[in-house]
């Protein structure tokens, strides 16, 4: 996955500045009960909030998020664009998912898919339907 990363962020270099931030993921002990789940979520909700700007345009990726096709991502992104969101910030949760603080700072919450994916394929797909939507916007095709 590492490779189809690196692919996309070079394919999407002409057209925005993506920078890839991978955030250490809590250590999650072997049992887990609901209250140890929620402290773990909470943990890595405000590391991930520590890296979101408050003029960034927040979007979370979660399984109970909305689904939009690939040009109507690609709408959003012009529209946020021409609305003079200058900075988009994406969060790809880990294991156990996004923690309350994240969807309360979120500005849109997002699904890939309704089928749930681990958060590295997650982090490949949204590079892929970026690099879609920009190859979208610009008229160009997609297909090589």
């Amino acid at each position: 996955m590492a490779a189809g990363n690196r692919e996309y962020l070079t394919r999407l270099q002409p057209y925005a500045r993506v920078e890839l931030i991978t955030l250490p993921a809590a250590k999650i002990p072997p049992r887990l009960d609901a209250a140890a789940v929620a402290a773990i979520k909470d943990q890595e909700a405000q590391t991930i909030l520590t890296d979101i700007k408050p003029n960034d345009y927040f979007i979370a990726l979660s399984e109970d998020g909305q689904q939009l096709t690939s040009p109507k991502f690609a709408a959003m992104l012009q529209k946020l664009a021409l609305a003079g969101h200058s900075r988009l910030a994406f969060v790809v949760g880990g294991t156990l998912g996004l923690g309350p603080a994240v969807f309360q700072r979120a500005d849109t919450v997002l699904s890939l898919s309704s089928f749930t994916f681990t958060h590295e394929l997650a982090r490949l797909i949204l590079l892929e339907q970026l690099y879609r939507a920009f190859k979208i916007n610009a008229n160009e095709p997609y297909h090589y």
